[in-house]
């Protein structure tokens, strides 16, 4: 091994390591909340994408955790940004943390790379851009990334909240 594969090792090595206490920051952040929410659910953390990912998970029906994740996933981005919050308290650096509750980001995740493939296959037949509705930047994320993996390239258009997604032709 060389000197340069050492040191990329041993950053990749502390990068997981961070991510990893992120995760438990996150994690004892969020049971707090639960316990005074008195509401029951397990927490999953795992590292996806070079960020840190923690999930609230529900055996007993997830009726109780939707209240956590509110119209549209508005009470979830909400606790998202209070989780990284509390992680950067903790930490002092700034974090990238996803938060999934009761599998609501996952569905939409499925949801919007349908979205984007849809929107990226009406472009290569109609050769015309196809502007889409306003989303938050998670979803135009998984857009984006749809988009690209169907060979097109898209660009956000807007301010916040109406920033939105144009799919281009190639």
């Amino acid at each position: 091994m060389t000197e340069g594969t050492t040191s990329a090792a041993a950053e990749g090595a502390d990068t997981l390591t961070r991510l990893e206490q992120e995760g438990e920051i996150a994690a004892d952040y969020l049971e707090g909340l639960l316990d005074i929410a008195d509401l029951d659910g397990d927490i999953d953390m795992d590292v996806e994408a070079d960020r840190a990912a923690v999930s609230i998970i529900s055996d007993a029906g997830s009726r109780d955790l939707q209240k956590l994740v509110g119209h549209d996933g508005e009470v979830l981005e909400a606790l998202q940004e209070l989780t990284r919050l509390a992680v950067h308290r903790e930490t002092g650096d700034r974090s990238r943390l996803m938060l999934d509750i009761a599998g609501y980001r996952a569905k939409k995740r499925a949801e919007l790379s349908e979205l984007g493939a849809k929107a990226a296959a009406e472009v290569k037949s109609t050769g015309e851009p196809v502007k889409l509705k306003p989303m938050t930047p998670f979803e135009r994320k998984v857009v984006h990334d749809a988009v690209k993996s169907a060979g097109l390239r898209s660009e956000s258009e807007g301010e916040e909240p109406q920033r939105f997604v144009v799919v281009l032709p190639a």
